[in-house]
């Protein structure tokens, strides 16, 4: 009697037991299982000259080279060894190398960077490698849990394993448009509460499948002098980032060249007065290059352009900013609605080739 009480006991705590460890194992923890191996340490040297000044010839001249070190997050993608970060993290690089979790150390190959899209890919030498799987950032919801996977403060190099922090999705669909001082474009961003620190920006924002749906950018600090995350980051789409992979890896570059064949100027009110135009804003079109794509799309000189993509146009800049914010290249479609001859009308507009002669 006494032997089965003592194995009714054993067994319940062997129950209880198992019970705590499943109940630890959360889908959470198998996300970061699941893409922890790919997350990369990127290590960046570059090569910085200090000068010596001459006060007799009053010149300055090149007397040390001093290595400059410092390190970003990255992400594994495909078993042969390319790898997403951000541009700002390989920027002026003279050498780049990555750790991935376990502590192997390779060269890396800088494939391409955009600085637009501030995105760059990289390539180790080898195959074989554990990978993250890309999602479908189209597919987010506002409110699930997502994961932020990273380098911060260079915690990698502590126990050569990624640091994870976790949160929902803020926001989506956030636009900053054209950054005039880094000539950046930050459209789509993904806004989550997660904690993203310094160090963490080019590592992967993954979702609770295990899937990576964004890479983490930036953050807003709230002031000038905080150094750390206080809840509002930001990360590039994935299925933004897949199609600058794509072209980084067939042509080392993005090509953002495109023509429309459109000639306009901005409509003034003696413009408007003059050819008895009901419309005080837009742009008039002036001539359309025969075999453009304006041509083929239709359009006409003296028709004028009230908006495109149902974004107001005043003057002619504000087509161009559009198709940058965007990100629209040749092939892409810009619809313009047009106002002719007391008529309105819609105008789809591929976007042409450019030329160079």
């Amino acid at each position: 009697m006494t032997n089965k009480i003592l194995i009714l006991i054993l067994f319940i705590c062997w129950s209880f037991s198992e019970t705590i460890t499943e109940s630890r194992e959360t889908a959470i923890t198998r996300a970061v299982n699941k893409v922890g191996p790919a997350i990369a340490s990127i290590n960046i040297e570059q090569h910085i000259s200090s000068f010596s000044f001459d006060p007799f010839f009053g010149i300055g001249f090149p007397r040390d080279i001093i290595p400059m070190k410092s390190s970003g997050s990255g992400v594994v993608i495909s078993p042969d060894g390319f790898v997403m970060t951000n541009q700002h993290v390989i920027a002026g690089a003279d050498r780049i190398t990555v750790t991935l979790t376990g502590g192997n150390e390779y060269d890396a190959q800088l494939v391409g960077s955009d600085e637009t899209s501030d995105l760059a890919l990289l390539k180790l030498k080898g195959n074989n490698f554990p990978y993250a799987k890309l999602g479908d950032s189209d597919d987010l919801i506002i409110g699930e849990w997502i994961i932020a996977l990273g380098n911060p403060f260079q915690l990698f190099s502590v126990s050569n394993k990624p640091s994870a922090s976790v949160g929902i999705v803020s926001a989506t669909h956030m636009d900053f448009g054209h950054q005039k001082e880094s000539g950046r474009v930050f459209q789509e961003m993904i806004q989550t509460d997660a904690a993203i620190n310094p160090g963490n920006s080019g590592g992967p924002l993954v979702n609770a499948l295990g899937e990576v749906i964004g890479i983490s950018t930036f953050i807003f600090t709230g002031s000038n002098h905080a150094q750390g995350s206080i809840g509002i980051g930001f990360a590039i789409p994935i299925n933004t980032a897949k199609r600058i992979a794509r072209e980084l890896r067939s042509k080392g570059r993005v090509d953002r060249t495109y023509s429309t064949g459109l000639v306009v100027q901005p409509i003034t009110r003696s413009i408007a007065r003059y050819l008895n135009i009901p419309l005080s804003e837009g742009v008039i079109i002036v001539d359309v290059v025969d075999g453009s794509a304006a041509k083929k799309a239709g359009i006409k000189p003296g028709d004028i352009i009230t908006s495109a993509n149902n974004f107001p146009v005043t003057n002619p800049s504000d087509i161009r900013e559009l198709i940058l914010e965007k990100d629209l290249r040749s092939g892409d479609i810009l619809v313009l609605d047009i106002f002719r001859k007391g008529k309105k009308m819609v105008k789809k507009m591929k976007l042409g080739k450019y030329k160079t002669n």
